[in-house]
């Protein structure tokens, strides 16, 4: 599977990680993403894939690509013999200066790009990505829609701000001192979180936790779960095991064996680290 990445110009670099082409036949036929504190974006140039974004939402198909604000629940993606995309790894904050209604609307229910961004714009998009002279190019067209539809967005400052505090303590933070600090309510905080991410400030540095706790883990070694829950900001291993369930559907020790699975069948492939296999 070809991946090519880059991180955007500014003042985009500030709201988005990464933009990125793929192209391929995917590792598995379904996969699983854990909740993590990010938004995605993707333009879909091959055949349509489907997502199911909640418990309580169906599977839906998407031929045009789809927007996922910061999720609460797992996504569930299942992919065609070979996809080819243009997208965009968005940052909490990042997504809203380019949505025409609060994120809150869209949170664990992913839209298509039609619906967002209408569907002369979508078409025309996947017109110019598909008549591009390669990914770079691809990235390119990709990054230059973004800037045309940048526009200013009330209260992001702020938002922008406090989630950078939850993602340097790895969601540690207190979220009643966080706000007092920025001389705000948690009531104010709240809102604007909701409207500009999805989720409420508690809940992205409930995501940022368990993301730092993943991204810890060494699945080829052994795993001391209890120092690796206490250095997390676990209450205890049991609130650790709780979380990881909530996350993934697994246990820690079942996540990990899934973990190996796919290094072992896709060894250095560019989605091993966060995806789950499902098959």
């Amino acid at each position: 599977m070809e991946y090519v990445s880059r991180v955007p110009r500014p003042p985009l670099d500030g709201l988005i990680d990464d933009l990125y082409y793929l192209e391929g036949a995917p590792p598995y036929a379904r996969l699983v993403l854990p909740p993590m504190p990010a938004a995605l974006l993707i333009v879909n140039l091959g055949a349509p894939f489907r997502v199911r974004g909640g418990g309580d939402v169906a599977t839906g198909e998407y031929a045009d690509g789809c927007v996922v604000t910061t999720p609460t629940r797992a996504l569930e993606f299942g992919y065609p013999p070979q996809t080819r995309s243009v997208g965009a790894h968005i940052k909490p904050w990042g997504l809203a200066p380019f949505l025409a209604m609060p994120a809150a609307e869209l949170c664990d229910r992913p839209v298509t790009i039609e619906q967002v961004w209408g569907r002369r714009a979508a078409a025309e998009l996947r017109d110019r990505m598909a008549g591009a002279g390669g990914p770079q190019q691809m990235l390119t067209l990709l990054e230059e829609e973004l800037m045309r539809r940048l526009y200013e967005t009330t209260g992001l400052g702020l938002v922008r701000h406090l989630s950078s505090v939850i993602a340097a303590t790895g969601g540690t933070v207190a979220i009643g001192d966080l706000g007092a600090a920025a001389g705000v309510s948690s009531t104010h905080m709240a809102q604007g979180f909701k409207k500009l991410i999805g989720v409420t400030p508690k809940r992205l540095a409930r995501t940022h936790r368990f993301a730092a706790a993943v991204f810890a883990l060494d699945p080829e070694g052994p795993v001391d779960w209890a120092d690796l829950a206490s250095r997390a900001g676990y209450f205890d291993q049991a609130h650790f095991g709780h979380e990881f369930r909530a996350f993934t559907g697994l246990t820690p020790t079942r996540y990990v064996e899934v973990r190996r699975r796919f290094r072992r069948e896709h060894p250095g492939h560019a989605f091993e680290g966060w995806p789950l296999p499902l098959d």
